[in-house]
């Protein structure tokens, strides 16, 4: 059994006809007829039955069309991807992120880069997903990871994963592991532009706020300032993930509402010019799996709790904000 073969049988099924399947796969039809006479001796059943209204599926059949499309699928997709790699030779990807990617993502996705791909190179440029958008749009880059994109771009998005946004502050803790929605709305906090407007989206469904004392777009910045203990901020949880491991910094959920980013890697619907992106988004797919994984997304550890203090402890009410 050859991919050839089952080619050609699946295009007989798919336009019951013969005559037609020979013309749409460009064989004559004796010739097109022999293979399925071949097929089907190799596989000891029948496949098609002739009738007055064309070549119709057996059971047997049937049952090898939904295979072979499968398999013609899989075979056409490693077909892709060696082309792919065969072309790049030193060729670069210019990609887009978020500054909250650079500590966690790209450092494996390099590692497989290099590896997988030998001289193929990566460029990053880094933006927020309003502006990533256009950069894509406008071919500055070849793929863009953005953040809840409201899809009114010609983009093919590939979803990679979905992760809350957690109340930080540098440890020891300074509030309860789970703080609520008008909990959240009594602490100052500093917040990028682009998290705040996300954030009071979804808490406004809830008639929830946030109080902001400073918007700074920058996210060193911010956490520069957290980690000197004064200010507290409102992130995705990834972004201290170093942190969470040194235990330098305190992370509490918000109850009663879901805050989180839908992060999506996105390409243009045309596909470029670079041979590469299809090659690239598989190994995007399968880095950020392993930190799915590992629970870097996620509150996989728990929810920490001060130094001695166990999860039982009794809550503190935050800090009201200062007038």
């Amino acid at each position: 059994m050859n991919l050839k073969a089952l080619r050609y049988f699946v295009a007989i099924a798919d336009t019951g006809s013969f005559t037609a399947a020979a013309a749409l796969v460009r064989i004559a039809q004796p010739a097109l007829s022999r293979h399925v006479r071949e097929l089907e001796s190799e596989l000891g059943v029948a496949l098609l039955r002739r009738s007055a209204r064309g070549a119709l599926l057996t059971q047997e059949g049937a049952a090898l069309c939904e295979a072979a499309r499968r398999i013609l699928a899989e075979a056409e997709q490693v077909k892709t991807q060696l082309t792919a790699r065969a072309q790049m030779g030193q060729s670069t990807i210019t990609v887009g992120a978020s500054p909250t990617l650079g500590r966690v993502l790209l450092p494996g996705l390099f590692e497989r880069c290099d590896s997988a791909l030998g001289g193929f190179r990566i460029a990053l440029r880094e933006s927020f997903t309003p502006i990533l958008s256009d950069w894509l749009e406008r071919g500055l880059v070849d793929v863009a990871f953005l953040t809840n994109p409201d899809g009114s771009r010609d983009f093919a998005l590939h979803h990679l994963y979905s992760e809350p946004f957690a109340l930080i502050t540098a440890a020891p803790r300074r509030y309860p592991s789970t703080v609520t929605v008008a909990e959240l709305a009594d602490i100052p906090l500093l917040m990028t532009r682009f998290h705040r407007n996300l954030v009071e989206r979804q808490l406004g469904v809830v008639g929830g706020r946030l109080n902001v004392h400073a918007e700074i777009d920058s996210v060193e910045s911010i956490s520069e300032l957290v980690m000197q203990g004064r200010w507290a901020t409102v992130m995705p949880v990834s972004v201290y993930s170093r942190q969470r491991e040194a235990r330098t910094v305190a992370l509490s959920e918000v109850s009663g509402v879901q805050l989180n980013r839908l992060l999506m890697l996105a390409v243009r619907r045309d596909g470029g010019a670079n041979p590469g992106i299809a090659l690239f988004t598989e190994i995007v797919k399968a880095e950020c799996a392993e930190l799915v994984a590992k629970g870097v997304f996620s509150f996989s550890d728990g929810p920490r709790t001060e130094r001695g203090q166990p999860d039982g402890a009794p809550r503190r009410r935050p800090p009201a904000a200062r007038k």
